[in-house]
């Protein structure tokens, strides 16, 4: 990924543009820190229309995680609490 300074962005943006679409995503940076990507319209679609689920999502579900069999809930006893005297 080819790195452009604001300056040459703005100057050169046919030229950068053309540099996106042979060579993949251009960075542009502002005062030496990341700024933003010009990326093909292609890959910013595909990255667009896959969701991303949270970890709080993924734990949430009733989808099965693994190949475990776990009994369901309430079919064991508790043993009661130990006494302390």
């Amino acid at each position: 990924m080819k790195t452009w300074p604001v300056q040459d962005a703005k100057a050169r943006f046919s030229e950068m543009l053309e540099a996106c679409l042979k060579h993949g995503p251009q960075l542009v940076t502002k005062r030496g820190s990341d700024a933003a990507v010009l990326v093909p319209v292609g890959e910013w679609r595909r990255l667009q229309g896959t969701p991303v689920r949270t970890l709080k999502e993924l734990l949430l579900t009733d989808e099965g995680r693994s190949d475990l069999a776990i009994p369901p809930r309430g079919r064991h006893s508790r043993r009661p609490p130990p006494r302390f005297d």
